[in-house]
């Protein structure tokens, strides 16, 4: 039922190019590797910090106004918790990579 391994070895050397990548294309992908690692660290980073900062005021006015404590249940709470967290995440991942990106884009200063 699986791919057989006459098909499965003949995709691996597809997947290997008889192009070689220069010296500069492999600093590129490097670049370009370093700057998604950095995204994602800034952004977990924003997301943790979203996280306690949504979970406190969410979690006491649950507690203490009668609104909330009301209309607002476990499930509530957690999505007004993780929207924070996710959008948090997000922006900051978007704006870490696209300012990598700017740092490491050469332009041609002679023009």
């Amino acid at each position: 039922m699986g791919i057989s391994s006459e098909m499965r070895d003949s995709w691996a050397k597809r997947r290997e190019s008889l192009l070689i990548a220069s010296a500069f294309e492999e600093d590129r992908i490097r670049k370009s590797r370093e700057c998604t690692q950095e995204g994602v660290r800034a952004g977990t980073k924003a997301a943790a910090v979203a996280c306690v900062a949504s979970a406190i005021p969410t979690l006491v006015a649950v507690r203490t106004i009668p609104w909330a404590k009301a209309n607002l249940n476990y499930t509530a709470q957690a999505l007004i918790i993780s929207a924070a967290s996710i959008a948090a995440y997000f922006i900051t991942a978007d704006k870490t990579i696209l300012e990598c990106a700017r740092r490491n884009t050469h332009y041609d200063k002679s023009a």
